[in-house]
């Protein structure tokens, strides 16, 4: 973010998901060259089981307009301040990737695939972090909605999982708390003496 590169533990510690996106166009060459080098999460039997739909530039803006109309159903009944103000938490970043996922019938495949997609994420946000770009991972209930579904081309048997919102911002949110190492670890066989 200083012009240097990160170290994986400094990127890892920084980052942050941003909400406060200042409305400023992300190339979509970085948002390309990210995907590109995210790719390479670990992911079993080196299935890659994940696909894109990116909007940005002009294509973001069109976004803006299937989400009003399609991606927002439960807005259909709001005014238009309150869709405004509603709006407003996708009109402030540059762009959007859409993860999509097959959904296997087998479990163990199917978990897997969502881990390793999982992965592919974190490893996106960790490169946007570098390059100075924000990310924040939504998972809104709109995504599963069949006509929104079908405006981005997800077919029977994928599953987006996430909205990654990509974007430039003027300020770094502060940290949330995490739990202690003391508190997630439990030490094997510590006990027995």
């Amino acid at each position: 973010m200083n012009g240097q590169a990160l170290s994986v533990r400094d990127a890892i510690i920084s980052r942050r998901s941003i909400k406060n996106f200042n409305g400023q166009p992300v190339d979509p060459e970085n948002i390309a060259e990210i995907l590109e080098d995210a790719t390479w999460a670990p992911n079993h039997g080196n299935r890659n089981p994940w696909r894109f739909v990116v909007a940005a530039d002009k294509a973001y803006v069109k976004f803006l307009d299937v989400l009003r109309d399609y991606g927002v159903a439960k807005w259909q009944d709001l005014s238009e301040d309150a869709l405004e103000k509603q709006m407003k938490k996708f009109t402030g970043p540059g762009a959007v990737a859409f993860v999509i996922v097959p959904e296997d019938a087998r479990q163990k495949e199917r978990l897997e695939d969502y881990a390793a997609a999982s992965m592919f994420i974190q490893n996106v946000q960790l490169l946007a972090w570098d390059k100075g770009i924000g990310t924040c991972w939504k998972t809104p209930g709109f995504l599963d909605n069949p006509k929104f579904r079908e405006e981005l081309g997800v077919k029977p048997g994928e599953r987006i999982i996430s909205m990654l919102q990509f974007g430039y911002f003027d300020e770094i949110p502060k940290a949330g708390k995490r739990k202690t190492l003391e508190e997630i670890v439990t030490y094997y066989g510590q006990d027995e003496e």
